[in-house]
């Protein structure tokens, strides 16, 4: 018996503790696995989501981008608003090709990019008559460039440089292209455009 507990005889557990530090202790020790659950879960959502992160931004990076036109230098093929994926992934595999629709950094100011489309490789001889591409004294044959968007300029001959390539804008009569900034460095040709994918109505794969 204790007295200090008013005559009445306190448990002890089979430690040395009383029953109630021990009931206590037990309720703290209760609440261990769901905290331990709750730490486990936010840890997860934080791995999934850097995991999303990264590979999101390898994605953008190195294989795709969403992009928008502004402008209309590649009417009627783009209109301006268009929105476009480019592939960033295919110029690191394949070369680009003549009849490509390609982005790239303009020659002037690096900084700002470009949609035009590729019409002659390096080693080509280009010249345009009254407005009629040839490149090695072949007349390319454009459907894309319509009647109203055609120019009636001259241009050339001038065979492409090494490293370079030779790019339109189908809005002939709207386009600051090649006739004006000359030739574009092939490093500069950075994603093939791939798809439009809005409007809807007018989605479609290059």
């Amino acid at each position: 018996m204790d007295a200090r507990n008013g005559g009445r005889e306190t448990p002890y557990n089979s430690e040395g503790g009383s029953a109630e530090n021990y009931r206590q202790e037990y309720v703290m020790t209760s609440e261990d696995p769901g905290l331990t659950g709750l730490n486990n879960s936010v840890l997860v959502w934080l791995r999934t989501l850097g995991t999303a992160t990264v590979s999101a931004t390898l994605i953008v990076t190195f294989v795709l981008q969403v992009a928008r036109v502004d402008g209309t230098s590649m009417a009627p093929t783009l209109a301006d608003h268009d929105r476009l994926v480019v592939n960033k992934l295919i110029y690191q595999v394949w070369e680009p090709h003549r009849g490509d629709i390609v982005m790239l950094y303009y020659p002037v100011d690096p900084n700002k990019s470009f949609v035009k489309r590729l019409i002659a490789e390096e080693g080509d001889i280009v010249r345009i008559t009254d407005g009629h591409v040839f490149v090695n004294e072949q007349e390319l044959a454009e459907p894309y460039v319509s009647s109203e968007n055609r120019s009636y300029d001259n241009w050339g001959p001038e065979p492409v440089p090494q490293g370079y390539f030779f790019v339109l804008g189908d809005h002939r009569n709207n386009s600051s292209d090649s006739r004006i900034w000359g030739f574009v460095p092939k490093k500069y040709v950075v994603a093939k455009i791939q798809v439009r994918w809005w409007p809807l109505a007018t989605a479609k794969f290059f």
